[in-house]
């Protein structure tokens, strides 16, 4: 994993600065519009309501709101283009390795890796640092501000990421093995779709097809089952929020306002923990396929 991230960097470490500043800014926000929410739920609960107070309060979030929208648009973009650009840069190299004689790749391999494989590693190259910066930036703040109004929410906001760490970790270990041989299984059946005609090389390669359409059905049922068992946990957080949080307001030891803010700021806790699950399966995807693309020319 560490040599893919090096390969990214070496190629574009200027522009993913950038990217990581706005990453920063984005997660530095991210707790903010919940501060409000809170006030606001709180203010409401009062029996004389300061009209020009809650205005401001709306305002206030508002604004949070879409400067935060903004930047996460300037590094949707900047990520974006930067992906297409390391996609150009591999196919690049791919064809002129193998023009040159560099590299002896047969023409199955070399279709799908120009086509599908460069793809996907460069696509990831571009949210590989600000993705998870941000992300796991979100959950510092959200949690931060959770735990700092109320600690018996914010520590059940912790504990929910661990046990969904340890999920991700087990399945994805089986699910990398699976992409490695579909991605072997799809070269040499589209290398022999061009080494043979297709009416002999026919029964190999409907066998093929076969073999991957059994890896991915694999892959389905620990890819749900994962995401069967992290629903559920995060649904076990929602309820055990709420009904802590409501024994706290009947005991007098919390307000009304900072419960809901707490319930919706484990839905924003879910969010990037989401996030960071689907980032983690599709690097250790992508490094897998960073190594058999550059397995393609021994000479490094």
């Amino acid at each position: 994993m560490l040599e893919l991230y090096a390969a990214i960097w070496r190629v574009s470490g200027r522009r993913q600065i950038v990217l990581i500043v706005l990453s920063v800014c984005i997660a530095a926000l991210a707790a903010a519009p919940l501060g409000f929410h809170k006030e606001i739920i709180n203010l409401l609960t009062k029996g004389d309501i300061d009209q020009t107070r809650l205005f401001m309060l709306g305002a206030g979030m508002m604004g949070v709101i879409l400067l935060s929208l903004a930047l996460k648009w300037v590094m949707g973009y900047r990520s974006g283009i930067l992906g297409e650009d390391v996609i150009r840069l591999l196919r690049a190299r791919l064809i002129t390795a193998t023009a040159s004689g560099d590299a002896q790749v047969p023409v199955g391999t070399l279709s799908t890796a120009v086509s599908a494989e460069a793809e996907d590693v460069g696509k990831f190259a571009g949210g590989a640092f600000s993705d998870p910066v941000v992300q796991i930036g979100t959950l510092i703040s959200v949690i931060g501000f959770i735990a700092s109004t109320q600690p018996g929410l914010g520590t059940i906001a912790v504990a929910l990421i661990i046990p969904q760490v340890v999920i991700v970790l087990v399945s994805q270990r089986k699910v990398n093995t699976l992409v490695a041989e579909r991605v072997r299984i799809l070269r040499r059946s589209t290398d022999t779709m061009t080494a043979k005609s297709i009416s002999d090389a026919e029964r190999e390669i409907l066998e093929a097809f076969d073999h991957i359409y059994d890896t991915r059905r694999t892959m389905f049922i620990w890819k749900l089952s994962s995401k069967f068992l992290l629903s559920v946990i995060n649904g076990i957080g929602t309820v055990l929020v709420l009904m802590l949080g409501g024994w706290l307001v009947l005991k007098g030891r919390t307000d009304v306002g900072t419960v809901v803010a707490a319930t919706m700021g484990l839905t924003r806790i879910q969010g990037p923990t989401a996030f960071l699950i689907a980032y983690y399966r599709q690097v250790s995807a992508n490094r897998v396929k960073f190594e058999l693309l550059r397995g393609l020319f021994p000479t490094g």
